[in-house]
């Protein structure tokens, strides 16, 4: 049995896979681009693949393909309609992330709203040592108890935000992109409603015809002064130029987001601006890869491979 994992550094240094060596010939590339990608594959018999693209071009020259295993949750980089054609099973690794993502998304609040990263500047750069005063209370600090946090998907990320949310004393709203999931123990809003209404918004949405381009110029006109709005689904839910220029005319809102519509970010994003740096709290996709569930998404995976091989 010929394994071949394609990108196993997109799951980090730490990310062991060694179990696949008791079930044949295993190789491991640290990532791998389209073009290397068939002479790498030519001869395997299962594939491991995070983000590098499956497509049926490729696959229609892959004749000893037995399975696909997506070491993520979404499958969309699969052509999984050609995949079952071929009766190739394709594997992923659902429900892995829940927990750290929303931790993640606890994170940006929690930074934004206490206005941190200012803080850590202030001290670091000197401000505080030359400072008369004890303290140093210029940036806004606001409670999260109270205040309106507005969710847009309230899957199992969205479920498990909710929660944690209220624990800290917010009031939590909703709204469904499907339009199809309104029996929750959270008030349902209208899109339009939650912009307007909420202090803190959190997107867990996947991206999809509904979602692409859904907070638009428009909607952040919506958004209320001193709102943070947090980005944790997809990069293509949010106009990054369109958000970017909002922040450049002076509108007066947060953004916190850990993924872009194209990654790596390139580097003569809007995101980049000088001038908008205190309004974006940015992290590089890293909110699925916390170390508890980087360890659950490899065993996942090796599990995977297991259940097909029945060992």
């Amino acid at each position: 049995m010929n394994i071949v994992n394609l990108d196993a550094s997109t799951l980090g240094v730490d990310a062991d896979f060694s179990e696949l060596k008791n079930f044949g010939s295993y190789v491991s590339y640290p990532l791998t681009s389209y073009e290397e990608t068939y002479e790498r594959v030519k001869d395997a018999d299962i594939i491991l693949t995070n983000k590098v693209v499956l497509d049926k071009s490729l696959l229609s020259k892959l004749p000893n393909l037995k399975l696909i295993v997506v070491t993520a949750t979404g499958t969309n980089i699969v052509d999984v309609e050609y995949a079952k054609q071929r009766n190739i099973p394709v594997r992923n690794a659902a429900g892995y992330s829940t927990l750290s993502v929303a931790q993640h998304t606890l994170t940006f609040a929690l930074n934004l709203f206490s206005q941190m990263p200012y803080y850590d500047g202030y001290v670091k750069q000197g401000g505080w040592a030359k400072s008369a005063c004890f303290t140093h209370l210029a940036q806004g600090r606001r409670d999260i108890d109270g205040c309106s946090w507005g969710i847009i998907g309230l899957g199992a990320i969205g479920q498990r935000v909710a929660m944690l949310a209220t624990s800290f004393g917010a009031r939590v709203s909703y709204t469904s992109t499907s339009g199809k999931n309104t029996a929750q123990a959270y008030p349902h809003l209208a899109l339009d409603e939650l912009l307007t209404q909420s202090d803190i918004i959190s997107i867990h949405a996947p991206l999809n015809s509904a979602t692409k381009g859904l907070i638009n110029a428009q909607k952040l006109s919506l958004l209320k002064k001193d709102c943070v709005l947090i980005n944790v689904g997809r990069g293509g839910i949010v106009d990054e130029d369109a958000l970017a220029c909002r922040l450049k005319s002076g509108a007066q809102f947060y953004y916190a987001c850990d993924v872009l519509e194209s990654e790596p970010m390139r580097s003569d994003h809007p995101f980049l601006d000088s001038s908008i740096q205190d309004r974006l709290l940015l992290s590089p996709h890293i909110a699925y890869a916390y170390q508890n569930s980087l360890e659950t998404l490899v065993q996942m995976s090796i599990d995977n491979v297991k259940e097909f091989l029945k060992v």
